[in-house]
């Protein structure tokens, strides 16, 4: 990490969904190569205490609100311009789910929360940092989209569906918003988050054996490829889906 220490100098972000897990992990890593990061969630309290962790008001600050709430987006956005007096990176890792089964069996209220947060929050969050400063002195855009996206995912199936439509919104926007806007995301496995816990908790064994890397994934495992599609060691790259996922796609069809 030494050697990139200095790569986010100068440069200020925005992490959504960030008082814990692969949010938090992200914001922990841009601040160590030297950025000053807003991050939002819900809860004050969490978002607090991660603040300290990160190095207190003169490196991290944040905002709380709901990920679905336009006005939050432009709070955030606004206010973190008037703490650090501009935006370069916006991390979309806000996201829920709600319900777990067959998506037939799940209430079309659940599914439109899920893509409420999911998608349309996301493109809600984008709004609010291209109107404030991407659309005048460019950016760099990380959506944090997920493996559930790309192949049929048991018990997934509208948090699935929302990510899928993340990672086409990435391509959509990459397009749209070129050229001083860079927009990618990554997609990965299982990572061992209180999120994802229900996917892997009391059989952690069982479900590693099914990545050909023999772990599940860590929240730094995201954390770095983020740090790198915003940074500009990807100044040519835009509109890409990095699988993130400790092989497990090459496992597919086997056993």
């Amino acid at each position: 990490m030494s050697s990139l220490s200095g790569r986010f100098a100068g440069k200020v972000a925005l992490v959504t969904g960030a008082s814990r897990g692969i949010g938090f992990a992200v914001a922990e890593r841009l601040v160590a190569e030297g950025a000053q990061v807003c991050i939002t969630a819900r809860k004050t309290e969490a978002l607090e205490a991660a603040v300290e962790s990160l190095g207190g008001k003169e490196r991290a600050m944040f905002v709380a609100g709901k990920g679905d709430d336009a006005e939050h987006h432009a709070a955030a956005v606004t206010e973190t311009i008037g703490a650090y007096g501009k935006l370069d990176v916006l991390v979309n890792n806000a996201g829920i789910n709600p319900v777990f089964g067959p998506m037939i069996e799940q209430e079309p209220s659940a599914a439109r929360k899920v893509f409420d947060v999911n998608v349309i929050g996301a493109v809600g969050w984008v709004r609010a940092a291209y109107d404030a400063s991407f659309r005048q002195h460019g950016g760099a855009i990380v959506n944090i989209a997920s493996i559930a996206g790309t192949a049929p995912a048991p018990g997934l199936g509208y948090y699935a569906a929302s990510k899928a439509a993340l990672i086409q919104m990435t391509q959509q926007l990459a397009f749209e918003l070129s050229p001083n806007v860079r927009v990618n995301a990554v997609a990965p496995a299982v990572v061992k988050t209180q999120f994802a816990r229900m996917l892997y908790e009391g059989r952690e064994e069982e479900a590693a054996s099914g990545y050909a890397l023999g772990r599940l994934g860590l929240p730094e495992d995201v954390a770095a490829a983020v740090a790198f599609f915003a940074s500009s060691d990807a100044a040519w790259i835009t509109g890409q889906t990095l699988l993130i996922d400790g092989g497990t796609s090459l496992m597919r069809g086997l056993g």
